[in-house]
């Protein structure tokens, strides 16, 4: 994730690229050492969370994953993808006791906060290989200061797969354990959709299909969102809006709060600390080697909107019109891919910013009215 901190050497070595349509290449891609681990997590029914509206604790979820093992790890960099209700990621066998007790202190989390299942698990590279599928890896230089992972080979899928059958799995730790989630923050309002939607989109490729025809489905869709000057990131060029107080206070007091310290007193503590926060930025006021123009213009480029991980994942602002085209153009498609798809009028924002100074935070995006839960559950229906 961040240039700035040193990662594990193979992965360090992996080429960067620009150019978001060149993650259908299977050529930017380097096979993960047999000897790496895949590293699971979701939240069991996700879909009864989303229908009880509870779209960013579903997200918070996800992201305290990341936040909880890059912050075991040391802030060195590693391989991830958020998923909306989960999170999945790449760790070598060296760090997997580390990775093994980050899932599970985040599992108790999120079970004794907020009141939810997370799915876990560690699955060895050899095992998924030895079942046929492999783990191959490219990393998209999202700005200047964020690269993020991609994953091809279906090694993820047939992860994700094993996991929710019961295999490797991870069980949460006891009540009353806690990761740190230290950086793992909501503050920004939600995002209205600018261009008339938030279209949250997954598109895999059906069983059978030509890996060529795939590819050519892939680059379609990802040309058709940027062609369009109608089609872009949800994540607005000055920045989303800041609001205070915050309008998921009680989620970052939750994520925040130490071993014995009351809700109550860290909800105190957190709207001084956001307060604050909010003056700085809306005044502009440079406070140390922070530089708030600099920040929210980091937000916008380290926007994690769009990946891919055996699955194309995109969150865009755009039109009905461009929703309709893409939608048509994937259901042309039937038999080489599967798409799931899901409209809504505002997409949402979770930051994981372990320091205001370090340009690399980075910021996970999803719809704000199911996002890619809503879209996965049209994908296994279609």
């Amino acid at each position: 994730m961040r240039a700035a901190h040193p990662s594990d050497p193979f992965y360090a070595g992996v080429p960067t690229f620009r150019g978001f349509a060149n993650v259908a290449d299977p050529q930017r891609y380097q096979p993960l050492p047999a000897d790496w681990l895949i590293g699971i997590a979701d939240v069991a029914d996700s879909t009864a969370a989303v229908q009880a509206k509870r779209y960013k604790a579903v997200n918070m979820a996800g992201a305290a994953v990341i936040a909880a093992l890059t912050n075991a790890l040391g802030h060195r960099d590693f391989p991830f993808v958020f998923g909306g209700d989960g999170a999945s990621f790449a760790v070598p066998d060296a760090d997997s006791a580390v990775a093994r007790a980050a899932l599970s202190a985040t599992a108790a989390w999120v079970r004794d906060e907020l009141d939810m299942t997370l799915r876990t698990g560690l699955v060895p590279v050899a095992e998924l290989r030895a079942r046929g599928s492999d783990v191959r890896l490219a990393r998209f230089a999202a700005s200047d200061n964020v690269a993020l992972a991609m994953f091809a080979g279906g090694g993820l899928a047939a992860a994700d797969a094993a996991v929710k059958q019961g295999e490797f799995a991870v069980p949460a730790a006891l009540t009353g354990t806690r990761p740190d989630l230290s950086g793992l923050s909501c503050r920004f309002d939600e995002i209205p959709a600018a261009r008339g939607l938030i279209l949250s989109l997954l598109v895999s490729a059906a069983p059978g299909a030509k890996r060529g025809d795939v590819r050519a489905v892939f680059e379609a869709i990802i040309r058709l969102t940027e062609r369009d000057p109608d089609a872009s990131g949800p994540v607005p060029h000055q920045a989303p809006r800041l609001g205070w107080p915050p309008q998921n206070l009680d989620l970052e007091a939750r994520a925040q709060r130490r071993a014995g310290e009351s809700l109550a007193l860290r909800k105190a503590k957190l709207l001084v600390w956001t307060l604050l926060s909010y003056l700085v930025v809306r005044l502009n006021i440079r406070a140390g080697g922070f530089s708030p123009k600099k920040y929210m213009r980091e937000v916008v480029e380290n926007s994690d909107f769009r990946k891919f991980d055996d699955t194309l994942r995109m969150v865009i602002d755009c039109t009905p019109a461009l929703a309709d085209e893409a939608e048509a153009a994937l259901k042309a498609a039937a038999g080489t891919v599967r798409f799931g798809l899901h409209r809504q009028d505002k997409a949402m924002m979770t930051c994981f910013t372990p320091s205001p100074t370090d340009p690399s935070h980075v910021h996970f995006i999803d719809g704000a009215r199911g996002g890619y839960t809503s879209a996965a559950i049209a994908l296994k229906a279609g």
